[in-house]
């Protein structure tokens, strides 16, 4: 597995099959306008030119927040989550702000555990943050 910058050209590569084989909410038209914004850098992890997953961050003046780490449905539970994840802080300590955030939906365990594998801490809650049901977990790390 490899990591790159990703590029409209990778989005090119996935937009048919994004919302089937990755997630229902990261669709070409937000994912495009997140590449396309100065204050945003998206990774991709390849395999033999198949993109198995992507990842992007916000860099605002005061903080960095994790937008999302996307995984391919038939690559989950393969690593591929923590290699993105541990690239991403990487990135975000490049930036020398102090914490990077990030929302998850409490009724993802999976990424719920990676998150605090990685350091996060829990901040806060969101009440409905996600379809006006689930709740939003806020949670920090400091990059310093």
């Amino acid at each position: 597995m490899e990591i790159f910058e990703m590029t409209i050209k990778d989005l090119e590569i996935i937009k048919e099959n994004l919302q089937r084989d990755f997630d229902e909410f990261w669709n070409e038209n937000i994912l495009r306008e997140e590449l396309l914004c100065q204050d945003r850098k998206y990774i991709v992890v390849k395999e033999s030119n198949e993109i198995l997953g992507f990842a992007g961050i916000w860099i605002s003046p005061t903080d960095v927040e994790l937008m999302n780490i996307v995984i391919k449905k038939d690559k989950r539970n393969k690593g591929i989550g923590k290699k993105i994840l541990d690239e991403i802080i990487n990135l975000a300590k490049s930036t020398n702000l102090e914490y990077l955030t990030l929302e998850v939906n409490e009724k993802n365990v999976i990424a719920c555990k990676l998150y605090k594998n990685a350091g996060f801490n829990v901040i806060g809650i969101r009440k409905k943050y996600y379809n006006n049901t689930d709740n939003a977990i806020i949670m920090k790390l400091d990059l310093k």
